[in-house]
């Protein structure tokens, strides 16, 4: 699980083609980051990036191999590692480095519009409540007003009556 320096050090320059990255430690082994998002694994030595749908098939055909967490039976991981001779050089690894970050950037653009989706209908939902409220503060306003002019109409039916 754990990452020698010397070897994160390399994984960062190997992927510095894509823009600034940077590595963060964690559960053993560390994340490594470019434009906010989260696009490669370093775990024991090794250096694997985020996959999709759409990037997945690519590693698939090139032979690579799929990360495995290994303390849970896992079937299936969207990190992959990029073939041998990707690791030889920044520009032998920049197409797989792209593809791993266009995957994790098309997450999080998939998870923010989720969120904002969500958003919006609660935005609506609350001003479908505040609509509600107001038309339900008309009516009993409108029902007072009712009540008023029957007791004035009954006041001058009396008076008349007489």
């Amino acid at each position: 699980m754990a990452n020698a320096p010397s070897f994160v050090e390399h994984a960062l320059e190997l992927l510095s083609s894509v823009g600034p990255v940077q590595a963060k430690r964690m559960f053993g082994g560390h994340g490594v980051y470019c434009r906010g998002v989260m696009f490669g694994l370093l775990d024991d030595d090794e250096l694997f990036v985020k996959t999709d749908e759409v990037s997945r098939p690519t590693f698939v055909e090139a032979g690579c191999r799929m990360w495995v967490y290994p303390a849970a039976a896992m079937e299936e991981t969207s990190y992959w590692r990029p073939p041998d001779e990707a690791h030889e050089d920044p520009e032998a690894m920049r197409p797989w480095a792209e593809l791993g970050l266009e995957a994790a950037l098309r997450k999080k653009a998939a998870k923010d519009a989720a969120a904002r989706a969500k958003a919006e209908r609660r935005r609506g939902k609350e001003q479908q409540e505040k609509q509600k409220e107001q038309e339900e503060q008309k009516r009993k306003q409108k029902q007072k007003l009712k009540a008023k002019a029957k007791v004035k109409v009954k006041r001058g039916a009396k008076k008349r009556g007489s």
